[in-house]
């Protein structure tokens, strides 16, 4: 296998380290439902739904079409705000989502990881484009947090701010792990909420070029849902990937 193929693989093992989905295959899976009557939970606006409320609206196997959802997201795989540091702090909001968390301080948060599906390798395939194949595929652990008295549109607010201010890159560390953002970019938003922040930001992959990860934020009424994405084959190639739209898609529909 290649030099840069091994290096960037260790970088993009070292991003599922910082939370992001290196357990995201296994936990449980079972099912839950959308609230009484199966209707989508629901606040009045501006009002934050409660823990249990957010248990009904948080994805389940049911209410996707494609990967697998887990429902109880181990603990290593929930980073607390105050492990998190940057060297410009006006950056933090960007890494609180890349890391899996969240910004600003919601009533309640829920969470859950979904890995999108393996693709076959093609016949004849080596063994490096058998790993890449393999590792072809999305995952992320997503953040579903809502909050009291604007805290939900300050918090976009805050992340539009930080990708403004943090487009030429920032490094930020969890615990011992320090990682270097080159470049943020703000990419085209899903349709369907409130209000939404899309962007990719680009890793030093170690001296070989970049490997690139993205983030999608949505916003319905008091909740926000966080999406940070890594596809580990994009981190070791450095090439791009597309966004799995139909994960935001799905939780947008269940948040009503």
């Amino acid at each position: 296998m290649r030099r840069t193929v091994v290096r960037r693989s260790a970088v993009a093992a070292s991003v599922a380290a910082l939370a992001l989905l290196a357990t995201a295959c296994g936990g449980s899976s079972d099912g839950g439902d959308k609230g009484k009557d199966g209707k989508p939970a629901q606040a009045a606006p501006g009002k934050a739904l409660s823990a249990a409320e957010l248990e009904k609206a948080a994805l389940t196997q049911a209410d996707v079409k494609t990967g697998k959802i887990v429902t109880k997201v181990p603990a290593q795989d929930d980073i607390a705000q105050d492990k998190v540091s940057a060297d410009n702090p006006a950056c933090k909001p960007l890494a609180y989502l890349q890391v899996g968390s969240y910004v600003g301080k919601p009533a309640a948060t829920v969470k859950r990881s979904w890995t999108g599906d393996a693709k076959k390798p093609a016949a004849g395939a080596s063994s490096e484009e058998k790993m890449l194949a393999i590792t072809d595929r999305p995952k992320t652990v997503e953040t579903l947090a809502s909050y009291d008295n604007g805290g939900a549109e300050q918090a976009v607010k805050d992340l539009q701010a930080a990708a403004k201010k943090c487009a030429g890159g920032f490094s930020f560390t969890v615990g011992s792990d320090k990682t270097k953002i080159v470049k943020v970019v703000t990419t085209a938003a899903p349709q369907g909420a409130d209000e939404a922040v899309a962007l990719t930001w680009f890793i030093d992959a170690e001296g070989q070029g970049t490997a690139p990860m993205k983030g999608v934020v949505v916003r319905k009424g008091a909740t926000l849902a966080y999406f940070p994405v890594l596809n580990i084959a994009a981190a070791a190639t450095g090439k791009d990937f597309d966004f799995p739209t139909e994960i935001v898609d799905a939780q947008l529909a269940k948040l009503g």
